[in-house]
């Protein structure tokens, strides 16, 4: 029970709490290098699989070889180049923003694993057969995309029907898409494979479907079976850390199965039959763009169990940044203000921790003189610390408090693309990535150490003790992995605890002279 614990034990156990988090994570979870522009080797036979999902116990058509395409039509926006092949497929698609290109002046490529966005398959084998060997035509062969929406018509001849796709762009990266069959068949259409540009151990890839219900389903990769099955769903997204591509139908919804590959990797199909009209996006999962296309598409943002508090952190971070015009700052300034609302519980509990370290000597003698009757022992202590005002769980409660703030912080931190390429300053000139010096890790850890130094305590295990003291150590080798906009936050969190423990000291200090003074004058 937590009443027969010690504050200092308490205390213990809240901080161990917030370090098991980065533990678990760093033990099951290593961090990996991100795969840029790579395909699977392990995965070359799945890749080359052109089968329509299973909906029945009917047998799936036989595969299509892999081929090397023709581009068809070429799509050029103010924040994109997208390319459709001979299978009507968008084979292709860049961003164009200065953020997203390489130092050799290459554009990050979103599309880099078959299948690829609006691949099309049908249920029927010989139909599904004629899709991969019968070449679309497109009526244009170059779009210049400015500011306003423009459209390419695909036609594909598979002998017994005519399939038309036509697809509308938007200058911002969402598009619809609507294809017409001429005769009835079912087919299935694809947002295509998760983007392979930002996969690491720390962040969610894979899917997500969110259903007519407004509840969401992620799938992670590894986590596919093949077999699911959704209908009426609302969003259907195929994601990495920061972009994704997706079909979305806030009206009908969107009757779609599950494929997965041999590494159980889910790929998203939508069913129809004859006809079918589909929103879609392809690209960053930005706040202000994805809420400017729809605001549901918000979800798409992956933020965990924490998302009731870390979507408004992100809104008022992200409104912070409006006003100061520098993510590095808005960082500096949330975390300030997230201090000052917490201050009064905050300031309580170091009060309180001063006190108990006062009465530290008093609470031993209770202890060794009730040590065989625990109830008198209790009653005794628990009329102590009413005499002195001390609570036992003062000191503790505001670090339970912080923790499922951090872990909300942390996942908007991790997961914001707004971060990538900002600067804050000097040295630090990406948010979204570790600090390249190590810096900010190191002043974490030695303001963690300073925190420790100034905050009362008063252990009587060693062994807790020794734990405490490495615990600054412990994180700094947690975070020099971490992207520096998080290390930065709880750098800056570290230097406002060492602030009010100081000032908190002070007024102790005072105090505890002016009652001695008060009880040396009574007695003269």
């Amino acid at each position: 029970m937590l009443d027969d614990l010690s504050p200092q034990k308490r205390m213990f156990i809240a901080i161990c709490l917030s370090v098991l988090f980065f533990g678990v994570y760093w033990y099951f979870f290593p961090p990996k290098q991100p795969i840029t522009q790579e395909l699977n080797s392990t995965n070359t036979t799945i890749l080359q699989e052109k089968q329509a999902p299973v909906l029945n116990a009917e047998n799936s058509p036989n595969p299509a070889p892999k081929q090397e395409l023709e581009i068809l039509t070429t799509i050029d926006g103010k924040y994109f180049q997208a390319h459709i092949d001979a299978l009507g497929r968008i084979s292709k698609f860049s961003l164009n923003e200065k953020k997203y290109i390489a130092e050799d002046g290459s554009k990050l490529e979103l599309i880099t694993k078959e299948p690829y966005p609006l691949e099309v398959r049908f249920s029927d084998t010989n139909l599904n057969n004629l899709a991969f060997s019968n070449h679309y035509t497109a009526d244009k062969t170059h779009i210049d995309l400015k500011d306003e929406k423009q459209s390419v018509i695909l036609t594909q001849n598979l002998g017994t029907l005519t399939l038309t796709k036509k697809i509308t762009f938007s200058p911002n990266g969402n598009y619809t898409v609507d294809i017409t069959l001429s005769n009835p068949a079912n087919f299935f259409i694809t947002p295509g494979f998760r983007p392979n540009v930002a996969v690491d151990g720390y962040t969610v890839h894979g899917l997500m479907i969110k259903q007519n219900d407004g509840s969401l389903v992620d799938i992670q990769d590894g986590d596919a079976k093949g077999d699911e099955r959704f209908q009426n769903a609302f969003i259907a997204a195929a994601s990495d850390r920061y972009y994704t591509t997706l079909f979305y139908d806030f009206n009908k919804g969107l009757n779609l199965a599950i494929n997965a590959d041999a590494s159980k990797n889910g790929t998203i199909f939508i069913s129809a039959d004859n006809s079918i009209s589909l929103n879609g996006f392809i690209g960053p999962k930005a706040h202000d763009l994805l809420k400017n296309i729809d605001k549901e598409l918000l979800d798409v943002i992956e933020y965990g169990w924490f998302t009731f508090l870390a979507k408004p952190l992100f809104s008022f971070l992200n409104f912070l940044h409006g006003f100061l015009g520098n993510w590095g700052w808005a960082i500096v300034a949330m975390t300030l203000t997230i201090r000052v609302i917490l201050f009064p519980l905050t300031f309580k509990g170091m009060v309180s921790m001063n006190k108990l370290k006062d009465i530290a000597p008093k609470i031993k003698e209770i202890q060794a003189k009730y040590k065989g009757d625990p109830q008198k022992m209790q009653t005794h202590m628990m009329e102590l610390y009413r005499k002195n005002g001390a609570n036992p769980m003062g000191g503790c409660l505001p670090i339970l408090l912080q923790i499922p703030i951090f872990f909300a912080i942390y996942r908007v931190l991790l997961n914001a693309i707004e971060l990538k390429g900002a600067e804050w300053i000097l040295w630090i000139n990406d948010l979204a990535i570790k600090d390249p010096y190590y810096i900010l890790p190191i002043l974490m850890g030695a303001t963690m150490f300073l925190q420790q130094k100034f905050t009362p305590t008063n252990f009587t295990d060693p062994m807790q003790e020794k734990i405490m003291k490495f615990l600054p150590l412990i994180f700094t080798f947690f975070f020099i992995t971490f992207p520096a906009g998080l290390t930065l936050y709880w750098f800056i969190n570290n230097v406002c605890s060492i602030i009010q423990q100081l000032t908190v000291n002070a007024i102790f200090k005072k105090q505890k002279q002016k009652e001695i003074a008060e009880a040396k004058h009574e007695k003269i």
